[in-house]
């Protein structure tokens, strides 16, 4: 088993998870929707990843939809002790591969039983409500919704409860209704808007997720993100992951992928070691 970068977080009393992850949405077809090409090369990436070390799986039901997850069960199930798998709701898919919100307490009940039939769980470790745009909050209350999601837990079905793409107005608004374990947000080397809330996540110990830290679907084009590359040895992806576990001990990486060979390259770039000089440079990014 290889030694993971960055080591654990502690997220809860009963939940520990390798701070290197997996994001499974890339286990769908094309554009998040359908079955993939090769469903037997997704089993084998989901298989590697748990073989590396990895005890953090971040999936949604929608991925596919409920593909991603029936890909999950199909190559995990019975799931190995002391892996934590993450979903989010708040969000369908329609015919055209569309993802209109999906907010309604009806529709987020519905959305929790999905995930727990097609992962095959009786309760669910983590759910995030994702509330915000592509990759930006939207403003306005999240209460109604995180109210309901809130109800289930206490009826047992979920265990932990996050929150995706807010701001930190929303943060503050869903701690004075129930306690949050991590926040999920569009962050990266490159579009750092939410520094302040990463730090003050970090105080109160709970784990900032960044979803897209490669750039998203357009990966990150940045001269001096190649050139710090160069003199490491290393591919600017492999930085801007070791970049996001030096940034602060609360991020919690979750790339995606459909390759086995690039899920380890993955790993293998989160070990890199950044000196403060490579650090200072690489900050000057987003300036």
């Amino acid at each position: 088993m290889t030694t993971l970068p960055g080591g654990t977080f502690t997220m809860a009393a009963d939940l520990t998870v390798t701070r290197m992850g997996y994001g499974a949405m890339q286990l769908a077809g094309p554009g998040v929707f359908g079955p993939p090409a090769d469903r037997n090369a997704a089993v084998a990436v989901l298989r590697a990843a748990v073989a590396l070390g990895i005890t953090h799986l971040d999936t949604s039901d929608y991925y596919g939809p409920h593909v991603t997850n029936q890909i999950i069960k199909e190559a995990l199930y019975p799931y190995p002790e002391g892996l934590h798998i993450v979903t989010k709701v708040g969000a369908e898919r329609d015919a055209a591969g569309g993802w209109p919100q999906a907010l309604d307490p009806e529709q987020l009940q519905a959305q929790v039983y999905d995930n727990l039939r097609n992962l095959g769980l009786d309760v669910l470790d983590v759910v995030n409500l994702r509330v915000g745009q592509f990759n930006s909050p939207s403003p306005g209350s999240i209460a109604e919704p995180f109210t309901a999601l809130a109800q289930l837990q206490q009826e047992g079905l979920i265990k932990h409860l996050g929150i995706s793409t807010v701001s930190a107005e929303q943060v503050a608004e869903a701690q004075s209704i129930a306690p949050i374990v991590e926040v999920q947000n569009f962050y990266n080397i490159a579009h750092r808007d939410d520094d302040d809330l990463v730090n003050t996540l970090a105080a109160q110990g709970i784990a900032y997720v960044p979803y897209f830290p490669l750039g998203g679907f357009s990966p990150l084009q940045s001269d001096t993100l190649n050139a710090v590359a160069a003199r490491l040895g290393a591919t600017p992806m492999a930085v801007a992951l070791a970049w996001l576990l030096q940034r602060s001990p609360n991020i919690l990486l979750i790339p995606g992928t459909s390759s086995v060979a690039h899920l380890r390259e993955n790993v293998a770039g989160g070990a890199l070691s950044l000196s403060a000089d490579a650090l200072a440079e690489l900050n000057g990014i987003a300036s």
